[in-house]
């Protein structure tokens, strides 16, 4: 089993400069190799530069740049540039989808932010032993920085990237081989239906409340994104005070990230103590999200007719705010650590369709909450009603896999 672990760093203010060299130098590669690239398919006759092509000109790089892009580590200097091949292997493949391509980009200083190491021992090491009671880990041009390690690492570390959020460093430790640590069965089955006004409901009529963390703090986070666009355009990040407002908006996101992470783990958690078989919908919420298509009015040319765009707008912040896809990952992996079983079932008619005579109808949803079936009167909370569903329906999958 593959599993991430992920530890603060505690960088002195040496590494701490040599890290963010770290980043700039790293970013300048990955820049100068988006530039070549655009500049063979414009200037030589469309000419496309590869990763192989541009892996080759290391060694060049690295003896003409010593001071900059010599002392960084080899490894970690390829995996920048495959960083990038897969960016344009991902745009090619939306160009022949017919998709919004979405060419790769230059990245700024403050979008760069994460430098992986392919390989524990190659420009990297973690040692797990400690040295004045305190974990440490290596990397090329750095040194040997603490870490504040707060549960043990399992299986072997594959690779390591060092990331750094605002003003904190992190360093993620990929590894294979942790070994499951499974949970006492209960054999006991759910379905949960994903929400807005709760975040999830689950086939025993219990509802998990939306923390809607994002709405907690739109007010304080609209001040200062106020605060930040109020700088002239001329003055951006040239000023000690506009530094500073950018700083505050990252710390809100930050916070809000952390805090939706740490409400779906405790929520999965639970989940997976309880049950030995989980069942959700299987949600695009991508496509749930999406913009509403502009309506042209055929009465006045360059008008537009009303699409909801603005209701739309509202459900899917709250969707986004939610975070359904994030923790819905989080329960696959805590599931598989736990040797649970999560079933993903198709989620059509979830909320129409009676848990007791199996009529589907959408005259069955009455309202947002209440589900009144018209065949056979059976009434219900419309969410708990989904939830039924979907435990059903994992229950079928777990027979035909039988």
């Amino acid at each position: 089993m593959i599993r991430a672990y992920r530890f603060v760093l505690r960088p002195t203010v040496r590494q701490a400069q040599a890290l963010r060299d770290m980043l700039r130098d790293h970013c300048s590669l990955y820049n100068a190799a988006v530039q070549e690239r655009r500049d063979a398919w414009r200037h030589a006759s469309k000419t496309t530069v590869r990763y192989g092509d541009q892996s080759a000109q290391l060694k060049d790089i690295r003896a003409f740049d010593a001071e900059r892009q010599g002392r960084w580590s080899f490894s970690s200097q390829q995996a920048t540039l495959r960083r990038l091949d897969k960016a344009f292997a991902a745009f090619f493949r939306r160009v022949k989808a017919g998709g919004t391509p979405g060419y790769p980009r230059f990245k700024g200083a403050g979008h760069f932010d994460t430098v992986v190491f392919p390989k524990d021992g190659d420009g990297c090491r973690w040692d797990s032993t400690p040295h004045d009671r305190q974990v440490r880990v290596r990397l090329q041009g750095v040194g040997h920085i603490r870490v504040h390690q707060h549960r043990p690492v399992k299986g072997r570390v594959k690779t390591i990237s060092v990331k750094r959020e605002g003003k904190r460093w992190y360093v993620v430790l990929a590894c294979d081989g942790v070994p499951a640590e499974p949970l006492p069965a209960t054999d006991s089955i759910v379905g949960i239906d994903m929400g807005t006004v709760h975040f999830f409901t689950d086939s025993n009529g219990n509802h998990v409340e939306n923390p809607r963390f994002l709405e907690q703090a739109a007010e304080a986070l609209a001040d200062a994104q106020r605060a930040l666009d109020a700088f002239p355009q001329r003055t951006r990040r040239r000023t000690k005070k506009h530094r500073a407002a950018a700083r505050r908006v990252a710390r809100l996101h930050a916070k809000i990230r952390r805090q939706r992470l740490d409400h779906h783990h405790k929520a999965a958690n639970a989940l997976v103590r309880e049950h030995d078989v989980i069942g959700h919908e299987r949600l695009n919420t991508a496509g749930m999200t999406k913009t509403p298509a502009p309506k042209p009015d055929p009465e006045q040319p360059g008008s537009f007719l009303p699409n909801g765009a603005a209701a739309k707008a509202g459900l899917n912040r709250s969707i986004l705010d939610a975070g359904w896809g994030l923790f819905l990952g989080i329960l696959a992996q805590k599931a598989e650590s736990a040797a649970r079983r999560v079933i993903p079932v198709d989620a059509r008619n979830t909320s129409r369709t009676c848990p007791e005579c199996g009529h589907v109808a959408k005259e069955n949803r009455v309202t947002q909450a209440k589900f009144a079936c018209v065949s056979c009167g059976f009434t219900e909370n419309a969410d708990v009603v989904g939830a039924l569903n979907v435990q059903h329906r994992a229950g079928l999958v777990l027979c035909d896999a039988a």
